[in-house]
């Protein structure tokens, strides 16, 4: 199915720039030009971030959010994901958004580190319940749409040196991916999406200092879908946002947050609908922040390979690159919040060596303060170390390298650039459809999940999305309870 014809067609304002370039493409891209293979993987991204939200949606944190912004907003037209209510399309964004970064389950891009799903679904189930009939291929091209501008927004500024910056680098060019899908949605002509790129990039934040204990980290990409939302529909009603914001050397996007850091504006556009990373997204297997993800494999692989237990560990180094060092660790004190728990490097390692996985059971209050715990993290050692090159990685951000000493003097070392599931060693659909699975049997029964899952699967068959929208509100189970 075609796209949404545009009311109109009028041209950007500068068409060869990289704002105009990305709008015009946003704008005519249908989805018989986006390969196969490529929708097909996008699918499984959908049901890889449902999942995320169902078992997300009922969390303790998450709980105390609904209350909070139900408390501020009325009824509405958009679910609340396993909440059996509904409220208005842009508190919708924000609570789903936020249930499915809820519990560090949701997919990451290493490359340029942002949680594609929490940004790109809310804002979409936001504006199919708000502007009515969508069917389930102009869902599928719209999700899309959103993955790829995320992740280009993000290498134009470098990646992962937001991280390193301090800012919470998804939510600060996540805007620009709920915004493109959001407006696919609405059918957008190019003007429209440039208007709806410039209202997205006025509204990006994000301050990576809420790692530590605030809640709102959960939240921040629920705030950046909420803003791409907002974004799209100012720009569908006639409401002008910032012209060629990419490219503007004055308070524009590129030049002001990446000020000082050489912002390539190049990277929005190359390669456009040929290199498609929807394909490169990364799917957690772990409940913890991705730049752990290579630090907890490569500490489970040793323990496997060398039959080490943590009694056995005398202490352990890890080297990490710049992004993850900053965003991943700190001296951690007691008690620990949940938040903090999954953010921290230590902390992720001992408990995977400890349990032999790190799940939503790691992550109940008493085993985040339990006394085993503690005692690896005092035996852990982790250092800043830019020049980890075993083995060498084109993309250096996720470089690791794990050194367990045992009792007794002997050492073992094991270095990763990418966990399992990363853009080199991708999970199967196979196994993604299995982690869905596993996550939704927690908080909902099997016939529930196994509807979802079969629309998810075949939207491209559904004329509407009507039947998602209603399976997604029906009320959950809490996966911590």
């Amino acid at each position: 199915m075609p796209a949404p014809t545009p009311t109109t067609n009028r041209p950007p304002t500068a068409p060869e720039g990289p704002t105009g370039r990305l709008a015009t493409w946003l704008a005519q891209t249908t989805i018989d030009q986006i390969p196969e293979r490529v929708r097909e993987r996008a699918a499984h991204l959908v049901l890889d971030g449902l999942g995320c939200a169902l078992i997300g949606a009922q969390l303790p944190w998450s709980r105390k959010a609904v209350g909070a912004v139900l408390g501020m907003e009325g009824a509405g037209d958009s679910p609340v994901i396993g909440w059996g209510c509904m409220t208005s399309a842009p508190a919708a964004a924000v609570l789903n958004g936020t249930f499915i970064q809820g519990f560090e389950l949701d997919d990451y891009f290493p490359r340029a580190p942002l949680h594609s799903a929490s940004l790109v679904l809310p804002a979409l189930l936001s504006t199919a319940s708000h502007t009515g009939a969508v069917s389930g291929a102009e869902f599928l091209r719209a999700a899309i749409l959103g993955f790829e501008v995320g992740p280009r927004v993000g290498f134009a500024l470098n990646g992962a040196e937001m991280l390193s910056r301090g800012w919470h680098s998804g939510s600060v060019f996540g805007t620009h991916a709920a915004a493109a899908a959001s407006g696919a949605l609405r059918g957008l002509d190019a003007a429209g999406f440039e208007d709806a790129l410039g209202l997205a990039g006025t509204q990006s934040a994000g301050l990576m200092a809420a790692q530590y204990e605030a809640m709102s980290k959960r939240m921040h990409h629920g705030f950046a879908s909420r803003n791409g939302y907002y974004a799209a529909g100012l720009a569908d009603a006639g409401y002008t946002g910032i012209k060629k914001v990419f490219e503007r050397p004055y308070g524009g996007f590129l030049s002001t947050f990446g000020e000082g850091h050489n912002p390539d504006a190049t990277q929005i556009t190359k390669d456009l609908g040929q290199v498609w990373n929807t394909e490169r997204i990364t799917v957690k297997i772990h409940a913890a922040m991705g730049g752990l993800h290579p630090a907890i494999d490569a500490a489970l692989a040793l323990a496997a390979e060398h039959n080490l237990s943590a009694g056995s560990i005398e202490h352990i180094r890890i080297d990490v690159p710049d992004a993850i060092y900053h965003h991943g660790w700190w001296v951690p004190e007691r008690p620990l919040t949940t938040i903090g728990a999954q953010m921290n490097i230590g902390f992720a390692v001992a408990v995977a060596l400890l349990d032999g996985q790190v799940r939503p059971e790691q992550f109940h209050d008493e085993r985040i303060d339990a006394d085993d715990v503690w005692k690896l993290i005092a035996h852990t050692e982790v250092n800043l170390d830019n020049d980890t090159k075993d083995p060498t990685w084109p993309e250096p951000g996720y470089n690791t390298r794990v050194t367990i000493t045992a009792h007794g003097g002997k050492t073992y070392t094991r270095a990763l650039n990418q966990p399992h599931g990363g853009p080199d060693d991708p999970l199967t659909n196979a196994e993604i459809r299995e982690k869905y699975l596993a996550l939704t049997s927690r908080v909902t029964d099997p016939a529930h999940a196994a509807e979802i899952e079969q629309v998810v699967l075949n939207l491209e068959d559904h004329d509407s999305i009507h039947d998602l929208i209603t399976l997604l509100a029906a009320p959950v189970r809490g996966a911590l309870d």
